[in-house]
């Protein structure tokens, strides 16, 4: 009885042990990408966080928000405020993408299947992604095509509604993880 005893606890200890966790850096990136009917746009997400747990082999859970406050044009406050109204920042002031059954393998390009909830509004999605191991940590990077309307979400307009902005935007990231 004691051998087994012994025998369980090494066997959960290092099971506990080979999980390792990683929370988002200051040197990770996400751009949305869109289009109106006078140019095209770009934002950014200056505000993030996320964590990924992985057992060296496979990410076993990742979590991850973006500040809707903080995704800002280089444009101007108008469109960043028209921005935020459609994102219903007041209500949901993150963006957030939670993979619902990771498994992902570390050194593949694969989809990371999850909720996304943009603005209140929850859907299944697979987010294209190759996830690598870096210097101390993990890079998680891909992009992926949203359809705003797929949200609820009215696409904001301008000009007494003589710019509108597309329905299709492309969210691109470079989430890089370092070790907690």
């Amino acid at each position: 009885m004691k051998n087994i005893s012994t025998f369980l606890f090494l066997a959960i200890g290092s099971l506990v042990m080979a999980q390792e966790s990683y929370v988002l850096s200051d040197a990770s990136t996400m751009t949305i990408d869109g289009s109106s009917s006078l140019h095209d746009w770009t934002v950014t997400a200056n505000s993030m966080e996320g964590k990924v747990d992985t057992d060296g082999k496979t990410l076993n859970a990742v979590e991850f928000s973006a500040v809707v406050a903080d995704i800002l044009s280089d444009r101007a406050a108008a469109m960043d405020n028209k921005m935020h109204e459609a994102l219903k920042k007041e209500e949901y002031p993150k963006v957030t993408f939670i993979v619902d059954n990771a498994e992902a393998a570390i050194g593949e390009s694969q989809p990371l299947k999850g909720t996304l909830m943009i603005a209140g509004v929850e859907k299944q999605v697979s987010v294209p992604a190759t996830v690598s191991q870096e210097e101390g940590g993990l890079s998680v990077k891909g992009e992926q095509r949203i359809a705003l309307k797929d949200f609820d979400i009215e696409p904001p307009t301008a000009m007494f509604g003589s710019i509108v902005v597309g329905d299709e935007v492309t969210v691109k990231f470079d989430l890089v993880f370092k070790k907690s």
